[in-house]
C-alpha cells in the first residue's frame, strides 16, 4: 500500500552536517600552460594579463565573460548547483532540483562512485581496458530543517530502497516538494550503513566548508572503482 503523507514524521536527525562530493580538480589549471613552451613566452604572457586586467578605463563592448566572475564561491559549488540545475533523480522526476547529502565520507563515496560508473560507462567515448579517471572535493554542509524520516517505513515499503526504479521514491518526493516541506532523511541503498538526505529547499542548508579531495579510477573492463584521498593511498576499492 502506498505510503500516505499522514504516516510520515520527521527527524531531527537531520539537522547535521552533512557530506557533498562535487566534481572538482585537485590543483587548478594553469590557462597559459598549453599556448607556449617558454618559460619567457610565459612570463610575458602573465605580465601582459596582469597589466590589462582590471580595465584602467570604460571595459570594451567585447570582452572575456568571466571577468566579473568571483574565484570561488562555496555556497555556489556546495549548496546551489542542484537547485539551479534540475534532474531526475531518485527523488525527483527532473521538474525541480534536489540537493543529496550523506552521513559519512564512506557513504559519499560509494554513492558519488556509482553515478561516476554509471554515467562514465554509459558514454561511447569509454575505450575498452581503459582507466578513466575523475576527481571530486568533499564538503560538509549543515543542514537546519527537521526533515520527514522514511527509515520507519523501509521494512513495509521495499521499494524505497529499490537501486534501478526511483518510482516511488519520485512519487513521495513530489508530494513532499508540492507540499512545501523541506526534504527526506533515508537510508543510503548503496551503503546500507549510512544515511542519506535529500533537501528540496536550498534554506535549509548553510554553511558549507572543504573537507579533503578524492580521484576516483574506473576501470572500465570490470566496472571497478579505486578511489584515493592522498595521491598514490588507496582510500577503498569498490567493485561494480
Amino acid at each position: 500500500m502506498p505510503l500516505e503523507l499522514n504516516e510520515l514524521g520527521v527527524t531531527r536527525d537531520s539537522q547535521n552536517d552533512w557530506h557533498r562530493t562535487i566534481v572538482s580538480l585537485r590543483a587548478s589549471i594553469d590557462l597559459f600552460a598549453e599556448l607556449v613552451d617558454d618559460p619567457a613566452d610565459h612570463a610575458d604572457l602573465v605580465a601582459h594579463e596582469m597589466a590589462t586586467k582590471p580595465f584602467e578605463r570604460q571595459p570594451p563592448v567585447i570582452s572575456r565573460p568571466f571577468e566579473e566572475a568571483e574565484v570561488f564561491d562555496p555556497v555556489a559549488e556546495a549548496i546551489a548547483w542542484p537547485f539551479e540545475h534540475p534532474c531526475r533523480s531518485r527523488f525527483s522526476n527532473g521538474s525541480y532540483g534536489v540537493w543529496y547529502g550523506s552521513s559519512t565520507l564512506l557513504t559519499s563515496v560509494y554513492e558519488t562512485a556509482h553515478h561516476f560508473r554509471i554515467n562514465t560507462l554509459s558514454s561511447d567515448a569509454v575505450r575498452p581496458g581503459s582507466v578513466v579517471v575523475g576527481e571530486r572535493r568533499v564538503h560538509l554542509v549543515r543542514c537546519t530543517a527537521a526533515l520527514i524520516d522514511l527509515r520507519p517505513h523501509l521494512e513495509r515499503e521495499p521499494e524505497l530502497l529499490n537501486p534501478n526504479d526511483y518510482s516511488v521514491c519520485q512519487t513521495i518526493g513530489a508530494q513532499l516538494y508540492h507540499s512545501a516541506l523541506p526534504g527526506v532523511l533515508t537510508q543510503s541503498v548503496l551503503h546500507p550503513e549510512g544515511l542519506i538526505i535529500a533537501v528540496f529547499q536550498e534554506g535549509a542548508l548553510t554553511d558549507p566548508r572543504m573537507v579533503c579531495y578524492l580521484t576516483y579510477y574506473l576501470e572500465v573492463d570490470s566496472g571497478r572503482v579505486r578511489v584515493e584521498r592522498d595521491p598514490g593511498h588507496t582510500l577503498i576499492e569498490i567493485s561494480a
